[in-house]
Order: structure tokens, then C-alpha cells, then sequence
């Protein structure tokens, strides 16, 4: 008799959360298509290799936007379209940076400059460097200390955080902010330790700001182990540095995100999927953002390979402009808003094309408690952590709108190695890892267009 009861409550319990045996039978073919047979791979390939890194504005980008459209064809997509936006330009030039000590000679030291940074102009701009360890700590220099000076913001990432997004986070004020701090007390630039959890001398790239009303002068950044050299010799000596750089923004163009769509059998509300197709100048934007790019476009391939009749319209979107703007995603809400077009949920893959965790829900407590009630039947495929309450920036305005919103969750311990790196290339992305990504994205889908 306990065991009949027992055997009921299970039953009542699996009822009430919307899962039931048919969807650990879907699961499973939505698993075992795509790892035998996903083309995301491959996809990723030519992606990375045929056209390699996409900034916004530049002509691969715009190569991209081709081979994205003529991918959500070959994928099933009952439409595709392009969506206009108006991007910002930025280029990088030739750049380079030396340092000596006050007997020695000039020494190269790798480098790159931040995105959206102003340069030199193709002229020498040197001075003495002073370093801060902390944001507090240049907060107590005056203007004076500062005055002539470049500044170096030596900010190590955090390793005791096993969630690396969070040291990331933490480091990101720096590389945001250095500039016009230092432009404030009338320093000449600013270098910042890269933002990084590897022990190399990779420098990382990435977007800066600058506060209005005040002089733009140029941000660069530099790898740990030259980060690590230039504090050695900080400690004993003076240092001089020379910033020779040709960067700049070049105005706005006109470029497209990549829409593609198959129609909802019972509704046309939305479910978004999708990533970003841009990436910054440098490797060949394999983990970001190809890797998202080509897991949604996977999840639509999926769906029309198995017979999977979706009752909401199932909408991948490859936004532009991601890394240096956001414009592509601010667009889309936009676009979304003015047409009172019904979106029932989005996801975000931009993290990474590593093993996945876990699903970040952003959204209301009821939502957020379906989802982790569903938790069985992700815990075959390795999915356990629910647990996150952020998502994507590019379905950022979609949330705003009140959009119930969610990022994938890769494994993170690796992907602050190369992010933003001239490393981050195809040969980085395991195959398994990568299609798994898209076996839980898919799934996900299946069970929100089900029950939502």
C-alpha cells in the first residue's frame, strides 16, 4: 500500500510539473540526433576558418551576415530575413608598446587596446608609469600624482571564485573605466592587467567607455605574465612607456542581424533563441560567440529533422554587434516593441561552447520554479545548476519588456583563458561539448513550447 501511494505521489508530482515519460523519450532522440548527426561543428568551422573574426563593421562581419542567412535555410527555417541596424565602427591599426627602465632599452611588450578606444594618432605618446593595485587606491591619488602620468591598473583576477563570471565581473570595472579616470586627473593613458584566469601573456581585449565631457585617452591592456614583469620592476625602479597607436571609432554603418523562424503550429509567439555573430578583431571568435551562434541555429535544425511540431513560432536570432554596442539586440527589442510582437521566452548561448551546467532563469518565481522542477530530466546530460537569476545582453530589452529570459550555463573554467584573445579559435571548441550545448538548449525549448 506505501508503495502504491508512493508510486502516486511521484505520478501527481510529475503531472503537476509538466514533465512526463514521453518527454524523457523526446530527450533522449533530441540527444542522440544531434550528437550523431548535429552539423554545428562543421558549422563552426567554416564559420571560424572561411571567414574568421567578425568585428561589427568590418567586411567579414558582413560575410557573415551572408553565411548565417544561408545557414537558417539549409537548417529548415520557414523565413528568414535580415533586421537593419545601425552599428558603430570601430577600427584598431597598428598599435604597439615599449617600456625601459632609466638605464635600459626599449623593450616590446605585447599588447592590445580596448574596444572603442582612441588612439595616438599614429604618433609616440610617453611618460612615466605609476601603478594602482585597486580602484580605491587611484581614488587617493590626486591630480597632481597623476598629472603627465600613464597609469597602470593592476588589478589581478580573483582565483578564489569557482564561478569565474564572477571574478570577470569583478575585473570588468577596470577595463570600463580606466580611461576617464585617468583622463580626470590628467593622466596620458591607462594600461590594465588583462582580464584573465590564465598564467600567460595573452593580452585581452574588450570594450571600454568613456564618460562624457571628458577627455578620451587612450586604454590598453597587457597579459598577466608582462603584468606581473612591469610590477617586479615597479617595485624597484622607474619605468617609462611608449604607446604608439592607430585606433579609433570611424562613425555608424548600416549592417543586419539574421533572423530565421519556423512557424508555431497553434500560435506565432515567439521563443528566441540565439547569439551573437559578431566578435572582437582578434583569434577567430570560435567560443564567442560562433559557438552560440551555431547552437541555435542546431536547436531550429533539430526541431524540422525530428518532426518536432512546435506550437509557438520557434525564432533564432544572430545579433549584431554585440561586443562593442549592443546594438543589434537593443534593435530587435525595439523592432519587437513597435510591432506588439508576443515573445514567450528567450535564451542566450554566450558563454562559451563548453560542457553545459546549469540554465540561468531570469524571471519571475513561478517560471523560474516550472523550469527547476524539470530538473530530472536534465540531470542525465550532466544539467544541474538552476540556480542563476541573469541573461544575455543582447535579450537584455526583451527581459525589460517582461520577457521570461535564460542564458545557457557552460562549464566557465576555462573560457576566461581565451575570451576576448587571439586564442580563441576553432581548435578550442570540443565537438561533444559544443553539440551537448545545443542538445540543452533544444530540450529546453521542447518542454517551454509544450507547457508555456
Amino acid at each position: 500500500m506505501k508503495k502504491i501511494l508512493s508510486l502516486s505521489i511521484v505520478a501527481i508530482g510529475l503531472s503537476l510539473s509538466g514533465q512526463t515519460k514521453e518527454d524523457s523519450i523526446q530527450f533522449n532522440r533530441i540527444s542522440t540526433e544531434i550528437l550523431n548527426y548535429g552539423k554545428g561543428y562543421n558549422e563552426l568551422k567554416e564559420l571560424t576558418k572561411n571567414i574568421g573574426n567578425r568585428l561589427s563593421g568590418s567586411e567579414a562581419y558582413e560575410k557573415s551576415v551572408k553565411w548565417a542567412e544561408q545557414k537558417l535555410r539549409e537548417a529548415g527555417a520557414d523565413k528568414v530575413w535580415l533586421q537593419e541596424v545601425m552599428i558603430p565602427v570601430w577600427v584598431r591599426g597598428k598599435e604597439s608598446l615599449h617600456i625601459k627602465t632609466s638605464n635600459g632599452a626599449w623593450k616590446n611588450i605585447k599588447m592590445l587596446s580596448l574596444g572603442n578606444s582612441e588612439g595616438t594618432g599614429g604618433k609616440d605618446i610617453s611618460g612615466e608609469i605609476i601603478m594602482v593595485k585597486s580602484l580605491e587606491e587611484y581614488h587617493k591619488l590626486s591630480a597632481e600624482q597623476v598629472k603627465g602620468k600613464i597609469v597602470f591598473f593592476n588589478y589581478p583576477f580573483n582565483q578564489s571564485h569557482v564561478q569565474t563570471f564572477i571574478s570577470y565581473r569583478e575585473a570588468g570595472a577596470y577595463r570600463r573605466t580606466a580611461a576617464s579616470l585617468t583622463a580626470q586627473k590628467g593622466g596620458r593613458f591607462a594600461i590594465i592587467r588583462s582580464l584573465s584566469s590564465a598564467f600567460d601573456d595573452v593580452p585581452h581585449t574588450g570594450n571600454m567607455r568613456y564618460d562624457e565631457n571628458i577627455s578620451k585617452v587612450p586604454a590598453i591592456t597587457i597579459g598577466n605574465t608582462s603584468a606581473d614583469e612591469l610590477e617586479t620592476l615597479l617595485k624597484k625602479q622607474k619605468v617609462i612607456a611608449k604607446l604608439n597607436s592607430n585606433c579609433g571609432m570611424k562613425g555608424e554603418k548600416l549592417s543586419h542581424s539574421v533572423i530565421g523562424e519556423i512557424t508555431g503550429k497553434k500560435d506565432q509567439s515567439a521563443i528566441v533563441v540565439g547569439g551573437h555573430l559578431d566578435s572582437w578583431d582578434v583569434g577567430e571568435g570560435a567560443h564567442d560567440d560562433g559557438a552560440g551562434i551555431v547552437q541555435s541555429i542546431e536547436v531550429l535544425r533539430t526541431f524540422k529533422k525530428l518532426g518536432l511540431q512546435n506550437n509557438h513560432t520557434i525564432r533564432v536570432v544572430c545579433f549584431a554587434n554585440e561586443e562593442n554596442g549592443t546594438k543589434g539586440g537593443e534593435q530587435y527589442g525595439k523592432t519587437a516593441k513597435e510591432n506588439n510582437e508576443k515573445h514567450l521566452f528567450a535564451i542566450e548561448s554566450d558563454a562559451g561552447g563548453f560542457s553545459p551546467r546549469g540554465i540561468s532563469l531570469e524571471m519571475d518565481e513561478a517560471k523560474r520554479n516550472q523550469i527547476k522542477s524539470w530538473v530530472s530530466l536534465f540531470l542525465p546530460y550532466g544539467v544541474y545548476n538552476f540556480e542563476g537569476k541573469y541573461s544575455g545582453s543582447d535579450i537584455a530589452p526583451l527581459h525589460d519588456m517582461g520577457v521570461p529570459t535564460a542564458e545557457l550555463v557552460p562549464d566557465p573554467q576555462r573560457y576566461f583563458d581565451i575570451h576576448h584573445t587571439a586564442e580563441d579559435t576553432f581548435e578550442k571548441v570540443n565537438r561533444r561539448e559544443l553539440l551537448l550545448g545545443a542538445t540543452v538548449m533544444t530540450q529546453l525549448i521542447y518542454m517551454i513550447d509544450k507547457n508555456w
